[in-house]
């Protein structure tokens, strides 16, 4: 795609989250003049309340391709992070040891290595181990005794979230993409060979359109003839005050941040479009936490907050371009720190015109409907 010189872009991204940004971000590397449409603060924010796991390891199990998928955006993470920091100097702290998860039981146990075990045997190359309470203590020797076992992939890391979210946006609109806060799109129609979309603010128009709000897709999707019928899942987080470095992996539920910090948070909830706090929750994952690490027990917590996961019905992403509207695109999935490097090296071309990622059309929003089939972007 090459850049025009009319008044609109060649692009209009709707949502400013990390899968939006990361989006807009790749779609400019290619050449593209894009516009991204972000929400103000009030908005369900999953970007800015999430683990910050770059995660593989029993992803997947039920649909291959997004094994596949997961992990080729994994082994893209250090190119997408050196680009960053090359272009904006922010350094999103990516860490990619290998993940443990801990289990507390031989049933966990069990239930791991039939996971893992199955996804081996699909895919061939997914190294993984499957360790007993003295390995994984050689290894992590925090643990409490409560932990039997573990499995654990060199597959897994971690980032700063929060500075990821902001490495995108500098280094998006270096590239000359147009940020336009406070806006919320409420329409979106065919406009002389592209697409007009409302806001509360002012109507925007480019030749494609794509829906990253999150959310916001299942509203938005049917006005291009798509299919996002998203929901929300909150999750519930625990940061602690700084402490000495003693956890140098991430673990599903646990991890020690750049910054000192330790982060704990496991809970899944259907709640509707509620993204407050609960005691008993917090409660939970604090028990869990230091059942894990007992040298946790009297760390100070000094910050709590809830966010809402974007789930589609299966819980795999949704990625499709409309057959009856081509040139708009839904992008979505609950994944976005994982899905990253993917979204912005892999998405994003396809988006402005390259080839379909092998792996996409497993995700199409057709496998919840009997709708046509919808089409790949040539």
């Amino acid at each position: 795609m090459t850049r025009n010189s009319s008044a609109h872009p060649d692009v209009l991204v709707l949502g400013g989250g990390l899968v939006g940004s990361a989006v807009a971000w790749g779609l400019a590397r290619e050449g593209a003049q894009v516009t991204v449409l972000d929400q103000d603060d009030g908005a369900f924010r999953a970007s800015r309340g999430n683990f910050g796991l770059v995660w593989i390891q029993g992803k997947g199990y039920g649909l291959s391709p997004y094994a596949r998928w997961s992990r080729s955006s994994a082994t893209r993470w250090p190119a997408l992070a050196a680009a960053l920091l090359d272009e904006t100097g922010i350094d999103v702290a990516l860490r990619q040891p290998g993940g443990f998860h801990f289990c507390f039981s031989d049933d966990d146990l069990a239930d791991r290595a039939q996971r893992l075990g199955t996804l081996q045997r699909e895919l061939g190359d997914y190294p993984y181990q499957l360790l007993d309470a003295r390995e994984v203590r050689e290894r992590v020797p925090q643990i409490g005794p409560d932990v039997i076992g573990a499995s654990y992939t060199p597959m897994d890391g971690h980032v700063n979230p929060l500075k990821l979210l902001r490495a995108l946006h500098t280094g998006m609109q270096r590239r000359g993409v147009k940020l336009v806060n406070n806006e919320e799109a409420l329409r979106i129609a065919p406009d002389s060979g592209g697409f007009a979309v409302q806001g509360k603010r002012g109507t925007y128009r480019a030749a494609r359109v794509v829906l990253a709000a999150g959310l916001g897709n299942r509203a938005l999707a049917p006005h291009v003839g798509l299919h996002a019928p998203v929901a929300p899942n909150r999750g519930q987080v625990l940061i602690s005050e700084r402490v000495a470095p003693f956890l140098h992996y991430p673990t599903l539920n646990v991890r020690q941040t750049d910054e000192g910090t330790v982060q704990f948070g496991d809970s899944m909830e259907e709640v509707g479009l509620n993204d407050f706090t609960t005691t008993h929750v917090l409660s939970d994952i604090a028990r869990r936490g230091v059942r894990a690490f007992p040298l946790l027990k009297n760390v100070r917590l000094v910050r709590t907050w809830a966010a809402l996961r974007v789930y589609s019905p299966d819980g795999f992403p949704i990625y499709d371009q409309s057959a009856s509207h081509p040139g708009a695109f839904v992008v979505t999935c609950h994944s976005g720190v994982t899905l990253a490097a993917a979204h912005a090296l892999r998405v994003a071309p396809w988006i402005a015109g390259g080839a379909m990622p092998d792996e996409l059309p497993a995700f199409s929003g057709t496998r919840f409907t009997e709708s046509p089939a919808l089409i790949p972007a040539h």
